[in-house]
C-alpha cells in the first residue's frame, strides 16, 4: 500500500514578483527544514510537460489528517494533551494560529505553512498572524516586532485548548486590544515610554484604567503549572515574555522533556529570498 501524503496547489505563483518571492520562500523553507515538528517536503512537481505552459505546481507533504483548530471544535481538549500539543508546538515555533498546526492521530503535531515564514523584522503587519491570536505589537504596530509575537500567539492558542473559546475574540483590531486588556490590564507607564509609535501612546494614555485579571480565575479548571505558563506568555511587554526554550523549561512540560531530543535550528540562510529576481 503506498503512502498517504497531502498535495498543496501553489495557484499561479509567478503572477507577480511577491507572490514569486513567497512560493519561493515556502520552497526553500519547506526543504530547509528538518524538525519533526515543522512539516516537511517530500516531493514537488507540475501538470506540465513544457515550461512556457508553466502556471501552477504542487508541494507533496506527509499527510496529518486534521489540524488543531478542527479538533478543538470536535471535543474539549484535556489537559494532558494540551501539554503534549503545546509542548510540541513550542519546539517548532512560528506565526501560529490553530490552521496551522496539523495533527495526526497520535497526537503529534506538525506547523504547517511557510507563504507568510519570515525572520523577525518591521516587514511584519497586523494582518499576518490572524486577529485573535496577534500580539499587540503587531496590532498597534507599536515597538520593533521579534519572536515573541510567536509566543503571544502560543498562549492564546493554549488558553483556547484549555477553555474550549478563544480567550480573546476582538471584531476588529481596536476591539481586539480592549478584550486583551480585559485581561493583561492596562499597561503601566513604564511601558508606555517605550513605545516607538506616538499615536500608539496617545491611544493607550487615553484608555480608561483597567486592573489585571488573576488567570487562576479565568482558567479555574487548569491546573497551577498550567496557569503558570500563561503567565508568562501573555504579557503586554515583549521584552517580558519567556522565549520557547524559557518556556519548554516549565514545570507544566517536565513529563514530555527530553532536552537532549530537542532539536536546534539550522541556520537559514535569507541571501537569496532578499534578492530582487526577474520572474523570468
Amino acid at each position: 500500500m503506498g503512502m498517504q501524503v497531502a498535495i498543496k496547489k501553489l495557484h499561479r505563483p509567478f503572477q507577480s514578483k511577491l507572490f514569486a518571492k513567497r512560493a519561493y520562500r515556502e520552497l526553500r523553507l519547506l526543504k530547509h527544514m528538518k524538525h519533526e515538528n515543522v512539516i516537511g517536503l517530500l516531493d514537488v512537481f507540475t501538470a506540465e510537460i513544457v515550461l512556457d505552459r508553466l502556471r501552477d505546481f504542487y508541494l507533496v507533504m506527509p499527510f496529518m489528517g486534521t489540524d488543531l483548530g478542527k479538533l478543538m471544535k470536535m471535543e474539549r481538549l484535556s489537559e494532558d494533551r494540551v501539554q503534549f500539543l503545546v509542548y510540541q508546538m513550542l519546539r517548532g515555533l512560528k506565526d501560529l494560529k490553530p490552521g496551522n498546526l496539523a495533527i495526526n492521530p497520535d497526537c503529534e503535531l506538525k506547523i504547517l505553512d511557510f507563504g507568510l515564514a519570515r525572520q523577525a523584522d518591521t516587514e511584519m503587519t497586523g494582518y499576518v498572524v490572524t486577529r485573535w491570536y496577534r500580539a499587540p505589537e503587531v496590532i498597534l504596530n507599536w515597538m520593533h516586532y521579534t519572536q515573541t509575537v510567536d509566543i503571544w500567539s502560543a498562549g492564546c492558542i493554549m488558553a483556547e485548548m484549555l477553555l474550549g473559546k478563544p480567550l480573546f475574540k476582538g471584531s476588529d483590531h481596536l476591539d481586539q486590544l480592549r478584550e486583551i486588556m480585559k485581561i493583561t490590564g492596562t499597561p503601566a507607564a513604564d511601558f508606555v515610554v517605550k513605545l516607538q509609535s506616538q499615536d500608539a501612546k496617545n491611544y493607550i494614555r487615553s484608555l480608561p484604567k483597567v486592573p489585571k485579571k488573576d488567570l487562576l480565575s479565568v482558567f479555574s479548571k487548569a491546573s497551577s503549572n498550567a496557569v503558570c505558563v500563561l503567565e508568562k506568555m501573555l504579557l503586554l511587554d515583549p521584552e517580558q515574555r519567556v522565549s520557547a526554550s524559557e518556556a519548554l523549561e516549565l514545570p507544566f512540560f517536565s513529563e514530555f522533556r527530553d532536552a537532549e531530543e530537542e532539536t536546534e535550528a539550522l541556520p537559514y540562510d535569507q541571501t537569496m529570498d532578499n534578492t530582487d529576481l526577474p520572474l523570468d
